[in-house]
């Protein structure tokens, strides 16, 4: 099998590479000319070495025809978070508030889905689209990191299916624009109700809906949820108190299966100490086998990083010495004294 040629992929251009270098390394052969023999000289040769072993780490060389296999899932999810001041409620893992419990089932969700394209629509007194459909997963996770809920003193009751006409308007677009590919939608909340009216229901999105989940979040015997500002610096302080007592936030499971079977998915009662269950990508998701083969290069930098390491390990050894060597002289040599005059 014969060897794969090396190829560069300069961090500059060449030619500016080596308009940098070579007055420099110009300066160090004229160097070593003058050089006297012996150690003199073989340090200036050592310079060399290192100023070329700059030059090549520069020059990144590899070694192309490396593979990686890719998986593309040709599925768009939207994702619809309550941000009510419930979603806060401390019975989360104990005493940790439920919003802890949505950050984790959706890096479980990107996990398990990569390549998706990721919609953010989130719900309090009214939806929002937080985030358009991307594949930047980094820019999700940010997103819900910096989610806060509603501020408590602006609250006025909330509906839990305030995120219908969101969902569907967004679901059209999405089919609209990739009719081949498939959709999916995860609903996390409580089911509390608080708005005074029936809450919307999510029927007109079911037909748009592929697979999915609503994930409800919460205890029967309820959390204290802490007081909302909305202040920069995260000063949020105390509970939200009814009659002189916390209030707390109880989940209703029976309004949260009813948007399951309004959106045709499964519904999770989610805990801590459970991993979600996910129902498999549709069809339209390919496997690695035919998603295809990226290449991509072996980077041999590395070899030339290593070695002026040595090098520079070697010059400052020998700089070390020399200092170690002038401080001695400098304490074995008597001090001058003025002689005396002649009576």
């Amino acid at each position: 099998m014969e060897g794969e040629a090396v190829i560069l992929q300069p961090v500059l251009n060449v030619f500016l590479l080596l308009l940098l270098f070579a007055p420099v390394a110009a300066l160090g052969v004229l160097a070593l000319v003058k050089a006297p023999t012996g150690g003199l000289r073989g340090l200036w040769v050592m310079r060399l070495v290192m100023l070329l072993t700059c030059f090549a780490m520069l020059l990144r060389p590899g070694i192309p025809g490396g593979t990686t296999q890719t998986l593309a899932t040709d599925t768009d999810i939207v994702l619809v978070v309550d941000t009510t001041a419930s979603i806060v409620a401390e019975d989360w893992n104990g005493d940790e508030p439920r919003l802890d419990g949505v950050r984790a089932d959706v890096q479980a969700i990107v996990d398990e889905y990569p390549g998706a394209r990721f919609a953010l629509i989130t719900f309090a007194a009214s939806a929002d689209l937080r985030m358009p459909l991307t594949t930047d997963t980094t820019a999700l996770i940010s997103s819900l990191d910096v989610l806060r809920p509603e501020v408590t003193s602006q609250s006025r009751g909330s509906s839990i299916g305030i995120a219908n006409r969101m969902l569907v308007d967004t679901l059209s677009s999405v089919a609209k624009a990739s009719p081949d590919r498939s959709r999916m939608v995860f609903y996390f909340g409580d089911g509390e109700q608080t708005a005074g009216s029936a809450p919307e229901r999510f029927d007109r999105s079911q037909k748009l809906t592929d697979a999915g989940a609503v994930f409800g979040y919460g205890t029967a015997e309820g959390g204290p949820m802490r007081l909302t500002t909305g202040g920069v610096d995260g000063g949020d302080g105390g509970y939200i108190e009814y009659e002189g007592e916390n209030a707390l936030s109880v989940i209703d499971e029976d309004n949260l299966k009813t948007i399951a079977e309004q959106l045709g998915v499964e519904y999770q009662h989610r805990a801590a100490d459970t991993a979600p269950r996910l129902p498999e990508a549709p069809s339209t998701t390919t496997r690695y086998s035919e998603s295809g083969d990226s290449g991509s290069v072996t980077e041999l930098y590395w070899i030339a990083a290593l070695l002026l390491a040595v090098l520079l390990g070697v010059e400052l050894a020998r700089a070390t010495m020399l200092i170690a060597r002038l401080r001695l002289l400098g304490v074995r040599t008597p001090s001058s004294t003025p002689s005396g005059g002649d009576s």
